[in-house]
């Protein structure tokens, strides 16, 4: 039995558009794209982390720092404060958040020892706040991943000792792709737990043209995103673990609007087929999207290519680039049927994640 609202978050969410379900009951609805910082973490690696090794920090202007910083401020409580958190899970009308960490603390750029040890403060602190709200939250984790041994440990110890229902991986590792073969414990590891992989990018690992204007955000985050689903199709990683469920923010970033182009150099191109066996849209298929993509065309779209049962509810919560009412932008999808809106609200998510377990 999946997890069900009570009527006093049902009550609570008057400013949420809903969804009904065909008893006339608000459906089921998880936030699989959200974050949380822990500050404990960013305790322990002041004295070394350097900002100019943040893919956004780095190549954005002043301006852009400038605006930043106004909204680490803004945004603090709702990324540390659980009880605020909650209250703002109630008015967008949201049962259930699987949290992930702030890309900011992804921390690969780190000594292997101490990114272990911030990887596993983060992880522990998303577990307390699991613990503490069992029914509203559950983990996804971060590794340590400038460490392939190190990040198969702690991708274990999540799943298997702290009840993660997945991992969060940036789109690369300190430039590198994740399709790199010294990777590929990671995934066969996820594989064999079944368990979810997150992937959110930190801006653009090359963005020196995208230094105005916050594109290094704006074009850049869905852009490394299109990168790095590229090299895991083309490199024959989603052909050697065939049963790795991956989930890609934003909406995919920019390959799923233009995936014909990918079969065409496949099909053209001896270079373009050297690693997997079938064409390349055949693995963008295997994939999930969520739905921070801000237009109902775009939503539209990923539905009628992808299939309602691969899409899940983001909201990218608290940052100014995410959707406040993720929900009622679901609902007020005209094209979409109430099946569909159900399932992406939260059904699909729910199997991902395996609610039915709590």
């Amino acid at each position: 039995m999946f997890y069900k609202c009570s009527p006093e978050i049902h009550e609570a969410s008057t400013q949420a558009s809903t969804v009904l379900s065909n008893s006339n009951k608000r459906a089921f609805t998880v936030d699989l794209h959200c974050h949380m910082f822990v500050p404990s973490a960013a305790e322990a690696v002041a004295e070394v982390f350097d900002m100019e090794t943040d893919g956004l920090h780095r190549f954005s202007n002043q301006a852009t720092r400038e605006v930043n910083a106004k909204q680490g401020e803004t945004i603090k409580d709702q990324l540390t404060d659980v009880e605020r958190r909650l209250s703002d899970m109630d008015q967008m009308g949201i049962d259930i958040q699987a949290i992930s960490p702030v890309p900011l603390q992804y921390y690969y750029a780190l000594e292997p020892d101490l990114g272990r040890t911030s990887s596993q403060l983060i992880n522990d602190e998303i577990a307390e706040v699991v613990s503490a709200h069992p029914d509203r939250f559950v983990g996804l984790g971060t590794l340590p991943m400038q460490d392939p041994q190190m990040a198969l440990s702690e991708l274990e110890r999540v799943v298997k000792d702290l009840d993660f229902r997945g991992i969060e991986l940036s789109t690369n590792v300190n430039g590198e792709e994740l399709s790199n073969k010294k990777f590929d414990s990671i995934f066969a590891k996820a594989e064999e737990l079944d368990t979810l992989v997150f992937l959110h990018p930190n801006g653009f690992s090359d963005g020196g043209r995208m230094t105005d204007h916050y594109f290094i955000n704006v074009i850049g985050n869905p852009l490394d995103s299109t990168m790095a689903v590229h090299h895991l199709i083309f490199d024959g990683v989603l052909d050697r673990y065939p049963n790795l469920n991956i989930c890609v923010a934003h909406g995919g970033g920019y390959l799923s609007a233009y995936s014909g182009r990918i079969d065409h150099a496949h099909s053209a191109r001896e270079d373009c087929r050297r690693e997997i066996k079938h064409a390349p849209t055949s693995y963008l298929k295997k994939l999930y999207f969520d739905t921070v993509v801000f237009t109902d065309h775009q939503l539209e779209y990923l539905t009628e290519l992808y299939g309602s049962d691969h899409i899940v509810l983001g909201t990218d919560y608290p940052f100014d680039m995410g959707m406040d009412d993720p929900v009622g932008f679901v609902n007020e999808t005209a094209a979409l049927t109430q099946g569909d809106k159900e399932a992406i609200v939260g059904g699909n998510a729910a199997k991902l994640l395996k609610l039915s377990d709590i």
